[in-house]
């Protein structure tokens, strides 16, 4: 019965089962509980012991000889029977044993109690003596390691897509805004000192529904707008900069290292769905989306634009991948299955050039985790292209 899934255990009960909420009941006094076992099973094992003595010497007088042996015989006869076999059968199927045995053990109880509870005054009062307060019912609150341990241990039982979704969450607290954030070189934005004509083009060409305002620099971010007023907008013939501030809403700032769980938490309360990333000295890092942590959770949407992927990753003739410098670990592992480390650099060129130290030349190759690497286009000091191999052992 001590072997019970607990929670098992309580969700049965709150069901409705009898068996369960019986079985609850005695756990929650595991001292009477334990009282009443035992006393039914020293009492069987002490007649067992007594009858098997009084019918050696019955048999074979006071032989001391047979003593010893009918003593060895009950000895191994409890120990089979009464004690190992049961609790390996009890162990392996407690269920199946503990919710019918409640039904036995709950009237036992009863009609034992005065016994029980006379012995669990000694036993209470040797407890006092060595200061040991043992308490009924105890809750044991699981951190979220125990949890997700909780959880792998019954994926069996779970579709393998709820599986994932149900682990994903557990990461969302060690996981921070840049794991999941478009870098600032990928972030589309309009220039709003352009002219009519270029903010309609990119404007038009944007892959996603909002996009960012700066004025002559991407650290200078004026607003948020969202490309289908533009649109609207931009239809009539009298459209320029001020036309764009009216539809614009302000900036909505991330500081670098927020979890994504609070910062889901921060889109909730903020009623928004769009987030610049910044480092504490208010440098613009990238762009997080409602969506970006979505996918965190659930994994890649079908309706993402086709072109924003193919751009970062595209698979050669010879089994080689060609993606981005500026492409994220988490990005690579998520879609391609690598297993880069994430407890350093977050995109892809920072990974070289913390294991390289240096800014390398095109056609340099490199293993980092086992992975082979070569770099083709470094531009400013910045590893813009990087061929990914096929790993050694495939």
């Amino acid at each position: 019965m001590m072997a019970l899934n607990r929670y098992r255990l309580r969700h049965l009960a709150k069901t409705g089962h009898r068996g369960a909420r019986l079985t609850s009941a005695l756990l929650d006094r595991t001292d009477r509980l334990l009282g009443v076992v035992l006393l039914g099973n020293n009492l069987v094992n002490t007649v067992a012991a007594s009858l098997v003595t009084l019918i050696v010497i019955k048999l074979f007088q006071e032989s001391e000889l047979a003593i010893f042996l009918g003593t060895l015989v009950v000895t191994f006869l409890i120990l089979v029977f009464s004690e190992i076999t049961p609790k390996i059968i009890g162990a392996t199927y407690p269920e199946r044993i503990a919710i019918p045995a409640s039904y036995i053990l709950t009237p036992l109880l009863k009609l034992a109690y005065p016994v029980v509870w006379f012995v669990n005054l000694f036993v209470r009062g040797l407890l006092w003596a060595l200061r040991l307060r043992p308490q009924s019912n105890q809750s044991h609150p699981l951190t979220a390691e125990e949890l997700r341990t909780l959880v792998l241990e019954g994926g069996n039982f779970l579709p393998q897509k709820h599986l994932k979704i149900l682990l994903n969450l557990f990461d969302l607290e060690s996981i921070t805004v840049e794991d999941a954030m478009t870098p600032r070189a990928q972030i589309e934005a309009v220039d709003i000192a352009a002219s009519p004509d270029e903010i309609r083009r990119q404007i038009a060409t944007a892959n996603h529904t909002r996009v960012p305002i700066f004025r002559e620099h991407l650290d200078d971010i004026i607003g948020i707008a969202h490309v289908r007023k533009v649109l609207n907008l931009s239809e009539g013939e009298e459209f320029d900069a001020q036309t764009l501030k009216e539809v614009m809403r302000d900036p909505y700032f991330i500081p670098m290292g927020t979890p994504l769980l609070t910062q889901l938490q921060n889109f909730q309360e903020q009623q928004d769905r769009m987030g610049l990333v910044v480092d504490e000295y208010g440098e613009l890092k990238g762009l997080l989306t409602l969506e970006d942590i979505l996918e965190e959770i659930i994994g890649e949407f079908t309706t993402q634009s086709p072109l924003a992927q193919t751009s970062r990753f595209r698979r050669a003739e010879d089994g080689s991948i060609l993606v981005e410098g500026g492409s994220t670990l988490r990005d690579l592992n998520r879609k391609l299955g690598y297993r880069f480390p994430l407890d350093g650099p977050k995109t892809l060129n920072g990974l070289i050039l913390e294991h390289l130290r240096d800014i390398p030349e095109p056609g340099t190759s490199v293993k980092i985790a086992g992975y082979p690497l070569e770099i083709l286009q470094t531009q400013d000091r910045v590893i813009k292209s990087v061929r990914l191999l096929p790993p050694d052992d495939q």
